[in-house]
């Protein structure tokens, strides 16, 4: 494999390189992996989360200079970085407060003497984390992973080197003992090979559906517990009696911060006949005041797409829709210097181009009109992906039937999808299964040990 290499999506300059780990320093961070489960899932709950109060103290009064390593890695303007470090941080606090709860046993009455459900851990877990969300994505599967009395091995993203050995250091300077939370710097083969070989004893992956279709493949082969959160073409369904300009607005921000490069970012924005042009009018209003440019910049709305290659899966999206008829409008020119796709939003779509048959990141969005609720909710379902969606409408009862309707894991009504510490988040369909974050998502890693006494 080749060298990892950190490169600043901004200035285009190498920030690091570094030497992918050989497959036998993988199986020794394995051993001491295993080492360290033994005396960390004897620990009660109250001890495995006290390290998490420290890093979630280490995150905010650092957050600064972590938001800094994000902007660098990945383009992300620096005050939303700064913010998922902060939002890291919100995660530590919510284990600390409810994991010992989530986890203690549940009785049930039958006629032994004593039946009882314990939550055990399951043991190696491995995480295949993406680049868009470096430190969000890490912290809210690595800390209830943890919590539960699991140790953790992180496979990051090959352009976010930094980010992923800094991780490793914020864990141990909180507090988890040693070698219960390991970066190791490979790429996708000697993470399916750890997989393959049994070294590990489950899986989660947050990537895109053909990175979580390999990793499953080889996973449910040898029968492990997977949790996977994939693509998403996510639905912003507008209603005619919608608040337009609210919901123009709100459309923006879901569709183009991160510069389009987020799983629930609204990709498919659904809006009714009558109101369409206005929605658009509001929505060009809103994105004309975005600023485009140098993410270090604390004004910046919008930085660089994360890896010049991206590029050219964006163009061959955009040139498609061009091509069949679709007429663009432009948003804010970017500076020259970058990896910068100019943010567009696209009309008179058709169902057959690209930008609506795949999943698009980038800051590209399609507005679609839709004569009827119904004819709105079959384009809202017409994807194999399931992450989220948002239905716009003032009246609230009809739009929390119509979220009902729509085939995804999260819905949400006049807001827009984002992901909390205190709410479970996955999809359905080829966005994934299983849950992150919640109760729920503490519980993906755990053994339900079913136990009964008789006399």
């Amino acid at each position: 494999m080749r060298r990892l290499r950190s490169i600043n999506p901004y200035s285009g300059k190498i920030n690091q390189e570094f030497d992918p780990m050989p497959f036998a320093s993988c199986e020794k961070a394995v051993g001491m992996a295993k080492e360290a489960l033994a005396s960390w899932r004897k620990k009660p709950v109250s001890e495995r989360v006290k390290p998490a109060a420290a890093l979630a103290s280490i995150l905010r009064n650092r957050s600064g200079e972590y938001g800094r390593i994000i902007t660098e890695e990945m383009g992300k303007p620096i005050r939303l970085a700064v913010a998922e470090v902060e939002k890291c941080a919100l995660a530590c606090d919510y284990y600390c407060e409810n994991a010992e709860k989530f986890l203690r046993g549940e009785t049930f009455d039958t006629e032994a003497r004593k039946s009882y459900v314990r939550f055990e851990p399951l043991g190696v877990i491995l995480g295949v984390m993406p680049w868009n969300f470096p430190f969000w994505q890490v912290v809210r599967w690595a800390v209830p992973a943890l919590a539960a009395g699991n140790v953790c091995l992180l496979k990051h993203a090959s352009n976010v080197p930094i980010t992923a050995i800094e991780l490793e250091k914020i864990f141990r300077e909180a507090g988890f003992p040693d070698n219960t939370f390991q970066t190791l710097l490979i790429g996708p083969q000697p993470a399916e090979r750890l997989i393959d070989e049994d070294l590990v004893d489950g899986v989660s992956i947050t990537g895109s559906v053909q990175a979580g279709s390999a990793i499953g493949a080889v996973a449910g082969k040898n029968i492990k517990k997977m949790v996977l959160e994939l693509g998403g073409s996510d639905p912003f369904v507008v209603l005619e009696d919608a608040d337009v300009e609210k919901a123009a607005r709100t459309a923006v921000k879901a569709r183009m911060s991160n510069t389009g490069q987020n799983c629930i970012a609204a990709k498919r924005l659904i809006v009714a006949e009558s109101v369409a042009d206005r929605f658009l009018e509001k929505f060009m209003e809103a994105l004309g005041e975005w600023k485009v440019g140098d993410p270090m910049n604390k004004d910046t709305d919008m930085g660089p797409v994360a890896r010049e290659e991206f590029l050219e899966g964006l163009s061959r999206q955009f040139e498609d829709a061009v091509k069949k008829g679709a007429t663009v409008h432009y948003g804010p020119k970017p500076p020259d210097t970058g990896f910068f796709c100019r943010p567009a939003v696209l009309t008179d779509v058709k169902p057959d181009m690209k930008v609506v048959r795949e999943e698009v990141f980038g800051p590209i969005a399609p507005i679609i009109r839709a004569g009827s609720e119904a004819e709105m909710i079959r384009i809202a379902n017409d994807t194999d992906l399931g992450l989220g969606g948002s239905v716009w409408s003032k009246n609230i009862e009809k739009a929390e039937k119509l979220s009902h309707e729509i085939n995804a894991g999260f819905v949400a009504v006049n807001g827009m999808v984002s992901s909390d510490p205190r709410l479970p988040f996955g999809g359905i369909k080829k966005s994934g299964y299983g849950r992150e974050l919640s109760h729920f998502g503490l519980k993906e890693f755990v053994n339900a040990k079913t136990v009964v006494v008789n006399d």
